[in-house]
Parts: C-alpha cells; sequence; structure tokens
C-alpha cells in the first residue's frame, strides 16, 4: 500500500530566508522529524516516521517542501 511522506526540494530550499537560518518547515513539524545540522542548511526528514500531515508544507516560505506518495 502506497504511503505518503515530505519531500524537500533542495533547489528551491534556501534555510536563510527562513528566521536566523532556522527552516520554518522543520520548526513546524509536529513530530520533529525535519532536522537540521546547522543553521543555514537544509533539513533533512526521517521518510520512515512521515505522517504527511503537510504542517511542513504550510510554514515553508519557499515552497520547496511537497507531499508525495512513495
Amino acid at each position: 500500500m502506497p504511503s505518503k511522506m515530505a519531500l524537500v526540494d533542495f533547489n528551491k530550499c534556501h534555510p536563510k530566508s527562513c528566521n536566523k537560518g532556522i527552516c520554518a518547515a522543520a520548526a513546524a513539524c509536529p513530530r520533529k522529524l525535519m532536522k537540521q545540522e546547522k543553521p543555514d542548511q537544509p533539513p533533512m526528514t526521517d521518510p520512515s516516521a512521515c505522517r504527511a500531515c503537510a504542517d511542513c508544507v504550510r510554514a515553508c516560505p519557499n515552497k520547496a517542501i511537497k507531499i508525495v506518495t512513495i
């Protein structure tokens, strides 16, 4: 059965445009599944635990995240 998850488009992701380089999408994830190693770096997702709630999609100012079916 297909599942859904958040996918980051690294060509559109520019954390420097977020508050102090802290990814707004990562901050919005209720399960804290998006993580940045350092400010100003793109977030990485945990596809095995993502519930595709789309909070990150709505929070991203660059529209760099979408929900995909895998």
